[in-house]
């Protein structure tokens, strides 16, 4: 129970973070949501979400897990945010070579 209550908690947190930094960055006329490397990973991000759903509606994931994963994915929104706003709303590739290998190590324990 008190893992739950931690883990319910900490997606809160970030998703409250993740809320304010994004408009925070949206209200910055040079913040460049929509700059191709950025939509790619936001895009991925999504779509494990998405995926993440499908496993536990279909029993192939307990909720635990699926909490877990869900707080990585959020974990690599705030990344990208924080990433981009040192470059004006960008990423470099290094950075989006970084976002992307994370993203491959989590869509690897979503499964399929």
């Amino acid at each position: 129970m008190k893992t739950s209550i931690r883990t319910t908690l900490a997606l809160l947190t970030i998703t409250a973070a993740g809320a304010f930094a994004s408009n925070a960055f949206a209200a910055d006329p040079g913040w460049d949501q929509a700059h191709p490397a950025r939509a790619q990973i936001n895009h991925r991000i999504e779509h494990q979400h998405q995926r993440i759903d499908q496993a536990v509606h279909e029993g192939r994931m307990r909720p635990r897990k699926a909490d877990r994963l869900r707080a990585f994915t959020e974990n690599v929104r705030s990344q990208e945010q924080a990433m981009a706003s040192r470059h004006g709303g960008h990423l470099t590739p290094p950075e989006r070579d970084r976002l992307n290998h994370e993203l491959d190590r989590n869509s690897a324990a979503i499964g399929g």
